[in-house]
This record gives structure tokens, sequence and C-alpha cells, in this order.
């Protein structure tokens, strides 16, 4: 009995090895994820947030650019359709949708013209 009891006393703390092992493992692994969440997605997230604030505060005058490089002014706004009217040109205007609107333009601020 005693070869027998040595066996079994032998293997308890190499299970308790493989749970530490394998927990040693995953923490490189969860860091990476933490660290690219810090890095990539939360400043996205950010981004969009501001982005969204922004098109949300459009209002009749502002000077914008959409993402197609074309300088307006916002001569009105359909809210259902999400739609802004710009005035391009003297008698021109065109219609666009407000996630086209790369970036609106503060006053002072030429935008290639």
């Amino acid at each position: 009995m005693n070869p027998m009891m040595f066996v079994l006393a032998s293997a308890a703390p190499s299970q308790q090895q493989g749970a530490g092992s394998s927990f040693g493992f995953f923490l490189p692994i969860i860091l990476i994820f933490v660290i690219m969440y810090f890095l990539m997605f939360r400043p996205q997230a950010k981004k969009q947030k501001e982005m969204r604030k922004m098109l949300e505060a459009l209002q009749k005058g502002d000077r914008v650019i959409t993402i197609g490089g074309i300088l307006g002014t916002v001569a009105g706004l359909k809210e259902k359709e999400n739609i802004v009217i710009l005035k391009i040109a003297d008698n021109v205007k065109v219609e666009v949708s407000k996630t086209a609107i790369a970036r609106k333009l503060a006053e002072g601020e030429a935008g290639g013209e």
C-alpha cells in the first residue's frame, strides 16, 4: 500500500501546477485585450461620440465640409430624413446625408478656398 500512497501523493501537486499554468497562459491574452481597448476601441468610441454631437448641433448658417470635399453653408435641415441642405454657390443647393458631413468649419477657417 505504501507505493500506492506515494503515487497518489505525487500526482496531486501536478494537478495544481497545471491549473496555475493555465492561468499564466491566459494572463497575457487578457492583458493584450485590455491594452487594445484603451489604445484602439475607447478612442474610436470617443471620436464617434464627438462626431454625433457635432452633427446634432448643426444649425442653419454653419459652414461645413463633406467627406467628398464639398464646401458649403447649411441652408436647412430635414431632421426626419437626416438630410442637410447645403448652399454651395449662389442659387445652387444640394441635399446630402447628415453622415456625409466630415466637419464643421470654424468662423475664420477658409477650408481650402
